[in-house]
Parts: C-alpha cells; sequence; structure tokens
C-alpha cells in the first residue's frame, strides 16, 4: 500500500546495508525497504539530532532535559507508509544500552521510529532489530495501522520496548511479533502534570494476532504514564510468553487520568511471573511540581478467555486506598501454576466479579454486587 495516488513519493532503499543518522520523512511518502535491504542506525550521537523534550512528559524518560532524535521521523506528517518486502531497520542498540547503565548518557535515548501529531501512518512487513528505547513511537497521532511486523531487542536490553501506542486514537496493532527487553506494547499518555496539562488520552485501539515477549517487564501494559487517560482498548488473540509479567496495569498517586474501558480475550500465556498486575504505586515522577491530590481511575477492566501454563502467580492486584480499583471483570481464566506457588492471587483495594477462575481469585473478585458485571461486557 502506498499513496502514490495522492501524488505521493516512494524512497526506495535497494539490497544493501546503508548506514545513516536520523532523518525525517515527508506528506505522502512510502519509504519501501526491498528484501536484503538493511538500514543501520549510526552509533556516533552526533549523527543523532538533539531535540527538546514531548510536552505531555516534560522531561525524558531516561534522565531530564532534551533527547536524541528518532532514527526515522514523522513530525506533522499526514498520509505516510514504512514498508517493505521484509527488510530490516538495525538501532545498533548496544551501545546505548551501556551508555545508559553505565549513567554516561547525554541525552535521552532515541526510537528508531517516531511519529509526532501525524495522520493516516501505516507500517508493515518489516524486521526492526536493537531499538535503543522504544521500536514504534505513537504520539499525538491519530490512525495509525502496524501490520506484519518483527521488533526484537535482546532480552537483556533495558528499557526496550517495542510498539507504543501514546496520546494516540484509532490505532491498529496485528499480526506482529514483538520480543523485547521490558514491554512488547506499552500504551501510555503523558506523565503527571504534564500529562493532564496536555490532556490527549490514547482511545480506540485494537490489538490482535500478537505474539508477545517482555522480558523484565509485561508482554502488554497500560501506563505506568498515562495522566491524559487511556479508554476503549481491544486486545484479542494474543500468545504471551516468556515474560515478568503478562498483562499490566500501572498507575500511582499524582498521575491523573484513568484506565477503563479495557477488553482483553482470547489469551494463551506461557513462562509468564506474574499473570494479571493492576499496579496502584508504580513509577515515579518526573519532578516535584505534581499535584498530589490527582489520583487516577482504574475502572471497568474485563478479562475474558484467559489461558496459562507454567505461570508463578495467577494475580497481583493492588489499587490505591484512596481511589480503588472498580468493576474488574475476570471469567473463563484457567491458568497452571508452577509447583510450589504458595499463593496464587493476592488483593487490595480492587473490587469486581469472576466466573469460571482457575485458580480460585482472591474475595475481592467475587462481589456480585459491582456495578458492571462481566456478562455485560462483549468481548
Amino acid at each position: 500500500m502506498s499513496f502514490a495516488d495522492k501524488g505521493g513519493a516512494q524512497l526506495y532503499v535497494p539490497p544493501g546495508r546503508w548506514l545513516t543518522g536520523s532523518f525525517s520523512l515527508t506528506n505522502h511518502l512510502t519509504l519501501f525497504l526491498e528484501n536484503g535491504a538493511v538500514i543501520v542506525a549510526s552509533q556516533d550521537p552526533s549523527h543523532w539530532e538533539v531535540v527538546d523534550p514531548l510536552p505531555s512528559y516534560g522531561r525524558g524518560l531516561d534522565l531530564p532535559g532534551k533527547r536524541y532524535k528518532s532514527l526515522i521521523n514523522a513530525n506533522m506528517l499526514h498520509d505516510v507508509v514504512v514498508t517493505g518486502d521484509n527488510g530490516t531497520i538495525d538501532g545498533q542498540g548496544l551501545v546505548w544500552w551501556d551508555r545508559f547503565t553505565s549513567h554516561s548518557l547525554k541525552y535521552n535515548r532515541p526510537h528508531l521510529i517516531e511519529f509526532i501529531l501525524s495522520e493516516n501512518v501505516i507500517v508493515s512487513n518489516l524486521t526492526f532489530l536493537n531499538a535503543p528505547a522504544h521500536t514504534i513511537h505513537s504520539i499525538y497521532s491519530s490512525h495509525v495501522y502496524i501490520h506484519k511486523i518483527l521488533a526484537h531487542s535482546s532480552p537483556e536490553s533495558p528499557y526496550t520496548i517495542g510498539i507504543v501506542p501514546d496520546s494516540s486514537d484509532n490505532v491498529c496493532i496485528q499480526n506482529s511479533t514483538i520480543n523485547v527487553g521490558y514491554d512488547a506494547i506499552s500504551l501510555k499518555s503523558g506523565w503527571d502534570e504534564y500529562g493532564i496539562a496536555y490532556s490527549r488520552p490514547t482511545e480506540n485501539v485494537h490489538i490482535r494476532n500478537v505474539y508477545l515477549r517482555g522480558a523484565s517487564g509485561s508482554s502488554i501494559s497500560f501506563g505506568s504514564e498515562m495522566s491524559g487517560g487511556i479508554s476503549d482498548v481491544v486486545v484479542d488473540n494474543a500468545f504471551l510468553h516468556n515474560s515478568l509479567t503478562g498483562i499490566a496495569f500501572r498507575t500511582t498517586k499524582s498521575r491523573g487520568g484513568y484506565i477503563k474501558e479495557i477488553d482483553i480475550s482470547n489469551i494463551d500465556m506461557s513462562r509468564i511471573g506474574t499473570a494479571i498486575v493492576a499496579n496502584g504505586s508504580f513509577g515515579s515522577h518526573p519532578d516535584d511540581k505534581y499535584d498530589a491530590n490527582a489520583l487516577p481511575l482504574v475502572s471497568h477492566i474485563r478479562l475474558n478467555k484467559i489461558s496459562g501454563v507454567n505461570i508463578g502467580v495467577a494475580g497481583k492486584l493492588v489499587g490505591i486506598k484512596e481511589s480503588p480499583f472498580t468493576s474488574v471483570a475476570l471469567w473463563n481464566v484457567s491458568l497452571s501454576m508452577n509447583s510450589g506457588c504458595s499463593v496464587s492471587w493476592q488483593c487490595s483495594y480492587v473490587y469486581g466479579s469472576s466466573e469460571s477462575v482457575i485458580p480460585e481469585p482472591c474475595p475481592e473478585l467475587k462481589r456480585d454486587d459491582d456495578d458492571d458485571a462481566y456478562g455485560r461486557a462483549a468481548v
């Protein structure tokens, strides 16, 4: 697919290895990588432009201040396709991971591809290797379609994330495989007072037919930077494996925002530390200007047809005393636990309902007076 019929152009990358620093796309452009074409990211920081932090974050995630521009950038664009015949984009992230772990970064690590304030974006039929930080970051963007991609980074790579829909809407991620160091797919929408002020949610996201590994993080996560809100997300038909956690909802006091109307179904898990996590005290703050009274809302989370083998803990759901997590519904959940696991579920400040859940869930998930029972969700 391309936008040639709209007067667009194609940037064709033939077979071979092509070394480059960061570069920007244009409107109505198709970037096409032929089979055997490899775009290789420079490891020299001087080849990466330095830009201001994103307004919904106020600073970088690695350290305060500015950040290196992503390898491939689309800023305020529309009708952009990044595709190929299974070409490869290699971020050569090892040098960036080493700088991160040795605290020698001058600015925040770059991503492989970033779409900012863009619309009608397609990424498909490509392999992404060794992203310095995020593989694909979509922020303040609409109508983003990611299809048939492979994203891979070392399981030891620090805080590498696969796909990040961030303050973006109408996002579809499907038929893809993501194996990275931290979170495979992570939905976000800004950090504390900066995200609250920017006030752009992530909403209307559909994720289906994906294979996900987040080695030291989660196969799929919501937050913890979710101050603009995350809602109306459907995850269907996913295989989650070899991850610290399978599905994670993360927030903390002072985040504000919300995570609500999330439908997750037809999930298979294997070799997962904790299958389902909801954590109300996760993450840090960008600075000391946050609003201590900005409590997040986590509500109307529905999980149906979840199965797993070699699971360490079925669920750890810990809400916030001043703002408990509510309307959490689980049904048709069957998790086979590792031998020697003494506690299957841990719950506090969370309320919901359940039916046909093995192992038996905690009492907080057995209430039948919740305002949105499991049976009302169309999943």
